[in-house]
């Protein structure tokens, strides 16, 4: 389980409170540290049940250019974990990061962020024919290499992605199949798995919820 036996629960029967009452409005979790299961978690994060935001970042995308939280604000956006090289969960995920992409093309408010786990590797000759091989639009879809230890960190401290622990040495691996959702205050506001279409479907209602609320 991702998340707390409880806190998913509790979820469950706010859901299930609302769908019985039509005038309900239906509200997305805010999550933090706290909410989640503490192997997904920092240690330094465990007690922190409130006020958490994504990191700042400094990554570099597809066309070489210096992609920052800058190019994120005011968006929603979801993100997730990947390696050009991988073939086995990451073309599943890409391909269902398409789909939401296709669902909101025109809707400027919506974007996506992949980070490379190899990032030593995926250079940005390798992220371009990447992006074209699997219909990345450039102003929508930032495919990211950078600092090994930096997107490591991200991963484990900032949008909970993983649950094994490491240093973001040369050692260090990482491989998740979780999409994580952001909103435009860069709140985390749900995790699915990217390979499931199940979850694809939940994704594209949540980003629904999203849009609502700020209207």
């Amino acid at each position: 389980m991702i998340f707390k036996k409880a806190y998913f629960i509790s979820i469950l029967i706010s859901f299930s409170l609302g769908a019985c009452n039509e005038t309900s409005k239906v509200e997305l979790p805010i999550y933090n540290p706290s909410d989640f299961n503490p192997e997904l978690v920092d240690n330094s994060l465990w007690s922190t049940n409130k006020r958490h935001i994504v990191s700042d970042f400094n990554l570099i995308n597809q066309n070489g250019e210096v992609i920052t939280q800058k190019d994120y604000k005011g968006k929603i956006y979801i993100v997730d974990f990947f390696f050009t090289s991988c073939t086995t969960i990451c073309p599943v995920m890409t391909n269902n990061m398409a789909k939401i992409q296709a669902e909101f093309l025109n809707d400027d408010e919506i974007m996506f962020l992949s980070l490379s786990v190899t990032p030593d590797i995926d250079s940005v000759p390798l992220l371009r024919k990447y992006a074209d091989e699997k219909g990345v639009i450039d102003k929508k879809w930032n495919i990211t290499t950078g600092n090994k230890k930096h997107i490591y960190d991200l991963a484990r401290k900032s949008y909970f992605a993983v649950v094994e622990r490491g240093d973001g040495g040369l050692q260090d691996f990482i491989h998740t199949p979780n999409f994580i959702l952001v909103d435009k205050k860069k709140q985390i506001r749900g995790i699915y798995d990217g390979t499931e279409t199940s979850e694809i479907l939940k994704i594209l209602s949540d980003i629904n919820i999203l849009i609502s609320d700020n209207m």
